[in-house]
Parts: C-alpha cells; structure tokens; sequence
C-alpha cells in the first residue's frame, strides 16, 4: 500500500513552497515525523515531516522546483514493503545523509573538498613558518633598545653646548625644565609645547619621556589580518529566501516613499537600573535584561498614541491594526528573518525578554513555525548589535515603519542639572533612527512618535512593568 505526501499549508497566506533539499532518496527507509524534505517559501524555511513510515517508492519534485500547496512531493509504500527494504537499506541509510550533499554540488565541491584532505597535513607547516615570523618580527625591534642606553650619554654630551640654540628654537624655557630634559635625554627642539605661546613645561617633557620608554619598551603588536572568506572569488546562485528579501525590498522602495527621522535618547538611568536588577531579572527568567526589551516596550507603548505607524496601506483605504505585533530583525546564516512578538504592549519586560531569546534562538536553528513569521504590524530592528551607530533601515511591506536602535555608547555629552546649571557628563547615549513610508506618515508624524519613546527611555519608570 502506497501513500501519497502532499505539500502542506505552511501559513494562512503561502500558496507555493520550492524543494530545497530532499534528505531522503529513494529506497530509503523513513519513520512517523522523520525530516523528509527542505522546503522553502517566502515566509520561511522549514523541514517536511513524513506523516507515515515506510520506503520512499518515487520523488515527484526535484529540488529548486517550486510547486503548489497541496502538490504531492513523495509516494511511501508502507507495511510489508517498508519491513522487507529495511534491511536491505539498511547500509545505504547510513550513506544517504553524505551521499546527497556532495553529488548535487559536484562541481563545487570538488574543488573544497580535495582541500579539505589534502592541505591538512600540508597545512601545518605553512601555519608554522607564518605564526614564526610574526612572533618574532616584533621581537626584533628590540634592537632600538641597544641605541636607547648611549642616548642617556651621547645626548647630553652632544649639545651641551647647544642649549641656547634649543632654546631658542623652543622658546623660553625654564632652568628647571630644561634640566629636566637633559637628564632625561629630551630633545627641547622637537616638543611642541603646550603652555601660553607655545611654552614647552615640565609636563610636555614628562609626556615626551613616557612615550618615549614606553615606545622603547613595549614593541607594537603584530597585525594580525582577518580571515580569508572562502567565498571570495566564487560565484553561487541566490538562495530562495534571498530572492525574496532580495524582491521585498525592491518592491518596498518602488511601491512607497521612505525616509528617515533620528533623535538622540539618554538611557543612562536605564543601565543602572539594569545593572540593579540584573542578579534578580536572570535568576527569575532563565535570560539576562539588555536594552532591547526596554525599545520594545516604549515602542509598543507609544503605538498605541499614534496608529499611524502601526497601520498598513490597501489601495485607497489605511487600515488602523487593534494590536501592536512587533516583528524584530534576526541575523542569520540563511539572511535576515523576521519573527513576531504579538500584542507586545500588553506584555511586561520579562515576558519580552524571555519572547525574544525563545524566537531569536530558534530563528536561527530553523525551527520557527511559518506563523510565528507572519501579521507583523510593525518592526523593530537592532543595528547597534555590531557596532553600528544607526542606518537607515527598509520599511518592509504593507508595514509603513521600522525603528532601528544603535549601539549604546558611553560618552561625554552636556546635561542640565537639577537647579538649572549646566555640565558635561559620562552618559549611556543612543540613537533610534524611524524609517516611514511619507503617503501615510508625516515627518511631524514620526518626530511625535520619537519624542514620546524617547521620553519613555529616559525616564526610565519601569520598575512596575518588570514581571519579577
């Protein structure tokens, strides 16, 4: 008895998905809920499991084809006919999982693998002779030191008679200054001094002198280059989800007007009130309190005063959406994915916090369901994770904003004290950057919505909205 496996409905708004890659071949044995197939639709990419067990009897689709829901991918013959080729496929199974991989990508993987094989005992000696000169290359400007014991010597001695030529060229130096550069073997020509009119004090000497022995003393540090990619010079086609980032993204910029609107938040009371609460937050939720579930949250918040960015644009109509689902930006391995954190407003910091870790990590191990990917109303995008101050992030459609948060940096900025008086001061600094689609929202609009997350950030009453 043969059973057929259709393509299932992978979300209320997929109608097709593309084969990928089979993990299965025919003759091979499967069993009940067993991976049998990679397919990849423009939501996400997910495994195929085998409703049934048996013997895969034919492949109907081959990889890289694209078919409808509902399409049959496999016939599995079942019952005796999966007990009898058991055995038989038994050695094969073992084979299949590498067996797949390295005949579709002949042509590529030919020249990896032979690489992989051969250059390792090769490898080695190559790494030696490399990591050798540059352990040592630094080692030899140790020979500076020889020259820097006669210039103790050899300095003074020189221009003993040449003091006032030193002076001169450097202005009026004091006895006591200029003792001081002698004994230290400091040439007065070549200090810029920073006094009034370019007087040369003790202090530029001592600083001379630092520099000097520390420079003398501490060789530089090897360069060490970044790695090689192994991509470089190669060529590959675009994957199935980077088409369609790739076409999102053109469509969004076509289809609307974009721009962007940045302000400046202070989060320092944010970071002390984290660094409060951090011991209690983790041990409470199993995850630690960063800064993206504080965004969230005022962001979330400040949705519900200005609809206009948590709407989507059909035709002639704006539809205003009951609920703040917030999608937020994952990196992964596959491109840029999107998972959704739904009525986040109604949530606390721990239910954001735990959210996040759950979706991002298995985001990224390919075990979302395609409908925790779908109904965001509004996206959330932390640029700052590597190292970025801000950019200008692509509203994806029929979104009409994106919030992007930069990195938070410590550094001086001028404040306003309490009784008015002004100061500079170390603070937690961050920029938000609003990307907008301009047919709905105006830049009024969007510097409103900016102010009131910012002024949410930096008053920093969380504390009953905590969960703990």
């Amino acid at each position: 008895m043969s059973e057929s496996v259709v393509l299932p409905a992978l979300g209320e708004s997929v109608t097709e998905g593309t084969v990928t890659r089979w993990l299965k071949k025919v003759g091979d044995s499967v069993a009940v809920d067993e991976p049998l197939v990679e397919v990849s639709t423009d939501k996400v990419d997910t495994e195929i499991p085998s409703p049934v067990a048996g013997v895969i009897e034919q492949i109907l689709v081959q990889e890289d084809e694209t078919v409808q829901v509902g399409a049959v991918l496999v016939i599995i013959s079942g019952g005796s006919g999966a007990a009898a080729a058991a055995p038989v496929t038994a050695a094969p199974v073992a084979q299949a999982p590498v067996a797949p991989p390295v005949a579709p990508p002949a042509p590529v993987a030919p020249p990896v693998a032979p690489p992989v094989a051969q250059p390792a005992p090769v490898a080695p000696p190559v790494v030696a002779p490399v990591s050798t000169p540059m352990i040592y290359t630094p080692a030899a400007p140790v020979t500076p030191v020889v020259p820097v014991a006669p210039v103790a010597p050899v300095a003074p001695v020189a221009p003993v008679a040449a003091p006032a030529a030193a002076s001169m060229d450097a202005g009026y130096v004091t006895p006591l200054v200029r003792k001081l550069a002698q004994d230290s073997g400091v040439d007065l020509t070549r200090i810029v001094g920073t006094g009034v009119g370019g007087r040369i004090r003790k202090e530029d000497v001592l600083s001379a002198t630092a520099g000097t022995s520390h420079a003398m003393s501490v060789p530089a540090a090897a360069h060490v280059p970044a790695p090689v990619s192994a991509q470089r010079g190669t060529s590959e086609p675009m994957s199935r989800l980077r088409k369609v980032l790739a076409e999102r993204a053109v469509a969004s910029m076509v289809s609307s007007a974009q721009l962007t609107t940045v302000v400046e938040v202070d989060v320092s009371r944010i970071a002390e009130m984290r660094k409060a609460i951090q011991p209690a937050f983790q041990a409470a939720t199993g995850t630690k309190l960063n800064f993206m579930p504080f965004f969230f949250l005022a962001a979330a918040e400040a949705l519900r005063s200005h609809p206009k960015l948590n709407a989507s644009i059909e035709g002639e109509m704006i539809n205003y959406h009951p609920t703040e689902n917030i999608s937020f930006a994952v990196d992964t391995e596959r491109g840029l994915l999107t998972p959704v954190i739904r009525d986040a407003a109604s949530l606390n910091l721990a239910q954001i916090a735990v959210q996040i870790a759950d979706l991002a990590s298995r985001t990224r191990e390919n075990k979302l369901k395609p409908d925790e990917m779908m109904g965001g109303t509004f996206t959330l995008t932390n640029t700052g994770s590597r190292g970025a101050l801000f950019d200008t992030p692509v509203v994806f459609l029929p979104q009409v904003a994106i919030l992007g948060t930069g990195i938070v940096q410590r550094r001086p900025v001028a404040i306003t004290t309490a009784d008015g008086q002004e100061s500079i001061a170390i603070r937690s600094m961050v920029y938000l950057a609003l990307s907008y689609d301009h047919r709905l929202i105006d830049g009024a609009d969007a510097s409103r919505f900016l102010v009131d997350v910012k002024a949410r950030l930096e008053s920093a009453n969380f504390q009953a909205n905590l969960g703990i």
